[in-house]
C-alpha cells in the first residue's frame, strides 16, 4: 500500500507519494499553505489511495515540541477526522529542508528552482527516511 507525505509549511506544503510496495519516495507537488490544499490532499488520496499519510513534525533539535509542531500536530487531527480510514503518522522533520537544499546545490540547481523544488523534496526526505525506517526483512 501507498504512503502520502506531507511537509507543511507555513507558505508551501511539499507532496510525496511513496511507491506501491512501499520502497521509494517520488515527489509528485508543492501546494501553497494560504491556498484550499485540502482539496488538493483530497484528490491525491482519490489517485494514490494511501493506506497511510505522513506528516513531518517539526521538533526543535533539542526534541522538544514547539509552537509549530502543536500547530501540525492540530492540522493531523483534523485530517484523520476527515479520513478517519487512513492512518496518520507523524515523523520528525529535522534537517529535511537543509538536506533538500544540500542536494540541489550539489545538483547545481539554480536558485529559482530550488525555491520551486525544495519543498517536494524536503517531503520526499521525510517520507524515504520513513519508509527506510519502516522496513522489516
Amino acid at each position: 500500500m501507498r504512503t502520502l507525505a506531507l511537509d507543511i509549511g507555513s507558505v508551501r506544503i511539499g507532496v510525496a507519494v511513496s511507491d506501491p510496495l512501499g520502497l521509494f519516495a517520488q515527489g509528485i507537488g508543492v501546494w501553497r499553505a494560504d491556498s484550499d490544499w485540502r482539496l488538493a490532499l483530497d484528490d491525491c488520496i482519490k489517485k494514490y489511495k494511501p493506506s497511510t499519510l505522513l506528516i513531518g513534525l517539526p521538533v526543535r533539535t533539542t526534541g522538544e515540541k514547539g509552537i509549530e509542531a502543536e500547530r501540525i500536530l492540530r492540522i493531523a487531527e483534523e485530517i484523520q477526522s476527515s479520513y478517519p480510514e487512513i492512518k496518520i503518522e507523524t515523523w520528525d522533520e529535522r534537517f529535511t529542508t537543509a538536506i533538500a537544499e544540500q542536494v540541489l546545490l550539489e545538483a547545481d540547481v539554480s536558485r529559482n528552482k530550488r525555491r520551486q523544488n525544495i519543498d517536494k523534496l524536503a517531503a520526499v526526505v521525510i517520507l524515504q527516511s520513513w519508509l527506510e525506517k519502516s522496513k522489516t526483512f
